[in-house]
């Protein structure tokens, strides 16, 4: 379990609500069905695609929001990356404020870890950042001084409550937020760290866009085993557990998802559906629906594994530009970085 959080880790920076364009009204879903005859692999309880509506919250222009993540309180976290701040959406008014997080930000991540603060991998300060959700207060990780520039994309939190993170220039990496203690580490491939996950038994998984492959890391080594997905060249790009320990993967190159079972040491691909997709994130809900966002289509594209059946549920904003997705139960959130939105499809 994550340990206490030292005291009086950095000065707090605050900002007023911003009042913003009202949300678009949720629309259902006229989805595009694709569907293979298969033996089905796994069991699911997914809803159907016609229960499914779909709204989209205007940000700030020139937020360009990156990445998202609801919190427990029913507000909605996002990565305002053009802006160099973390923005909060309240759902319920259409609302947004934005908090500073230092000059020469430029967040990429963000989650909410086991203390329920959120947690950005910022690029631009080479730094973990922390958002208390209380006070709004910031505070800092740099990276050791001799770790040169990262490219710090996303984190993940194992069961010992210690958060790893990716960097693109080739690391990956690890915050004891007890000690506040960071240390990285050279990736086994150099370039390409991106996506990150935990499984449930807390097992951490990071995906390699420029090396196309993904690696277990070992928590008592902290050395990365790298293992090759069927496809060379496939530009694997996130990553995501399901609630079986099995990882999901978007990828990029290949316009596939990908499924390795650590269990059996074994892997499945599907083509996504579309004359030339683009997966970009993945992200698997409670029902272990598997979600992707895909550049190719301008739409997010559901897959469910007791089917090995895509639905296509096409955005409503061009170019949307979705680069992550995350979710809570009943709620599938992105951010719509090309539009400046942040989107959610929920269930009845």
């Amino acid at each position: 379990m994550l340990r206490t959080i030292l005291a009086g880790l950095a000065a707090l920076w605050l900002v007023g609500c911003t009042a913003v364009t009202p949300a678009a009204a949720p629309t259902p879903f006229a989805s595009t069905p694709v569907t293979e005859t298969v033996t089905p692999t796994a069991p699911a309880s997914i809803p159907d695609a016609s229960q499914l509506t779909l709204q989209e919250y205007p940000v700030p222009r020139g937020s360009h929001p990156h990445d998202v993540a609801p919190a427990p309180d029913g507000t909605v976290w996002y990565t305002a990356q053009a802006s160099g701040e973390l923005g909060r959406l309240d759902p319920t008014t259409g609302e947004t404020h934005h908090i500073p997080l230092g000059t020469g930000s430029a967040p990429h991540g963000v989650i909410v870890g086991p203390d329920g603060a959120a947690w950005v991998t910022d690029g631009g300060l080479n730094a973990i950042v922390r958002v208390d959700p209380e006070t709004e207060a910031v505070a800092v990780f740099p990276l050791p001084p001799d770790s040169g520039y990262a490219n710090l994309n996303t984190a993940a939190f194992d069961a010992d409550g210690i958060l790893w993170f990716t960097g693109q220039s080739g690391i990956y990496g690890r915050l004891d937020p007890a000690t506040g203690t960071v240390q990285v580490f050279d990736a086994p491939r150099g370039r390409g760290p991106y996506g990150i996950t935990a499984t449930p038994d807390g097992a951490i998984y990071y995906a390699s866009l420029a090396g196309s492959h993904i690696a277990r890391i070992d928590l008592n080594t902290f050395e990365a085993v790298v293992l090759e997905p069927p496809t060379p060249g496939q530009g694997a790009r996130r990553i995501w557990s399901d609630s079986v320990g099995r990882l999901w993967v978007s990828e990029w190159n290949a316009g596939q998802l990908a499924m390795y079972d650590p269990a059996r040491d074994a892997w499945r691909e599907w083509p996504l559906p579309g004359d030339r997709p683009r997966p970009y994130a993945v992200y698997v809900d409670e029902h272990d629906a598997v979600w992707l966002s895909d550049f190719g289509s301008n739409a997010l594209v559901r897959f469910d594994p007791s089917q090995e059946r895509f639905d296509v549920f096409p955005l409503p904003s061009s170019p949307a530009n979705v680069r992550q997705l995350l979710g809570r139960p009943g709620e599938v959130w992105g951010a719509e970085s090309g539009v400046d939105q942040l989107v959610v499809v929920r269930e009845p």
